[in-house]
């Protein structure tokens, strides 16, 4: 088994299908369902989008704009295996259930985009014990 520790730098909801990401300093993850106040929030393996730091630069994007709800600092979890666990604060988990898949919506942000960020779009998760995750929280990623 291998560990990896990082941290989370950024948290956004999405409140409503199509409106601007907002950011917060902390978010609650509901056991089961997803983020409190997020749209995502009751899907069954798509409730939070996590991306890392490195696909926000190497993209030249702005934090949020790939409607992320945490960004972990450095190197991200695409192509974590389905069940790796992401430990969040003291005790909150997550559990890894896909890649994201680019969609259309990335080429209305810069042309091509939905190609060139194949493999590299996020990881979607569930979670598995909720808790209020904060901006600056260590994240332990076990696979």
């Amino acid at each position: 088994m291998s560990t990896k520790e990082t941290k989370i730098t950024h948290i956004f909801l999405k409140t409503a299908h199509g409106a601007p990401m907002e950011p917060v300093g902390h978010a609650t993850a509901i056991t089961g369902e997803g983020l409190q106040n997020d749209v995502s929030r009751g899907r069954t393996r798509r409730q939070v989008l996590i991306v890392d730091t490195q696909t926000i630069k190497e993209f030249g994007l702005s934090p949020g704009t790939l409607r992320e709800n945490i960004i972990l600092e450095g190197q991200g979890l695409s192509g974590a295996q389905r069940g790796t666990i992401i430990k969040l604060g003291s005790a909150k988990k997550l559990e890894v259930t896909l890649d994201c898949a680019p969609c259309d919506y990335l080429d209305d942000i810069k042309t091509g985009l939905q190609d060139d960020i194949e493999g590299k779009r996020g990881t979607l998760c569930r979670v598995l014990d909720g808790g209020v995750i904060s901006v600056g929280d260590r994240a332990i990623i076990s696979n």
